[in-house]
């Protein structure tokens, strides 16, 4: 660890992790109107400022781009601001299918995704997930990239339907999967904000490790939005 950073607060370590943050997005992300837009308009509304951060919905696009995805589910719209990373990825004739349980939200993020020019290529679907995963596996058709980003606490439920709605291939990808070492804390206090959220991630974890259909990790981030992580899975059989 740099000698500047050893002995720091936490409030100063969050002032650095914030100002690398834009140091990288002042070098490698070019000024994007819409998507600011989008999280002007998130604002604006009083949704949660919760969204991903500039670099790693840039992530996120990569990795759907590397992947080849076609057809992509996302858990979890918010003001559709990770959506909109996730589906400018997508070849022409792609999909992607959002979820999104608060009505007020899906009113949000149904704007954006329309400013955004992609009001065609996006399928925002309102409910519950647990309730809207079923409908989408009655459909039958898989999905290549699946990106949970919803509440916690069902977080192990959203893997086993993600492995019903995936192939062989497909990627599965969880946000917020760290909490800034709640995972490992007995007494961690819900880092998420919601009850029994770190009780669902364990879950979660313990189900990712024992599924023989997939090759996973996990990685801890820092940053704009603290100390948390992605889990990333390869569905293998």
């Amino acid at each position: 660890m740099a000698r500047w950073l050893m002995g720091a607060s936490p409030a100063t370590t969050q002032e650095l992790w914030t100002a690398v943050d834009r140091y990288i997005c002042d070098r490698l992300l070019p000024a994007d109107a819409v998507l600011d837009a989008a999280l002007a308009a998130s604002d604006a509304a009083g949704l949660a400022p919760i969204a991903t951060s500039p670099n790693q919905g840039k992530l996120l696009e990569l990795l759907a781009r590397v992947h080849g995805a076609q057809r992509i589910l996302e858990l979890g719209t918010l003001g559709a601001y990770s959506t909109i990373w996730l589906a400018r990825a997508l070849p022409p004739g792609g999909q992607l299918v959002t979820l999104e349980a608060d009505p007020h939200n899906a009113e949000v993020a149904r704007a954006n995704i329309a400013a955004a020019g992609l009001a065609e290529v996006v399928q925002l679907r309102l409910g519950p997930a647990l309730q809207t995963l079923p409908e989408l596996a009655a459909e039958g058709t898989p999905f290549d990239l699946i990106f949970i980003d919803a509440d916690k606490q069902n977080d192990a439920s959203y893997l086993e339907w993600s492995l019903k709605l995936s192939r062989p291939g497909s990627l599965i990808i969880a946000d917020n999967v760290v909490g800034g070492g709640a995972i490992i804390d007995p007494d961690a206090q819900n880092p998420w904000g919601e009850d029994g959220g770190v009780g669902g991630v364990r879950r979660f974890y313990d189900l990712l490790g024992a599924e023989p259909r997939l090759q996973a990790t996990a990685i801890q981030t820092v940053g704009d939005k603290g100390h948390d992580g992605f889990a990333i899975a390869l569905v293998t059989d």
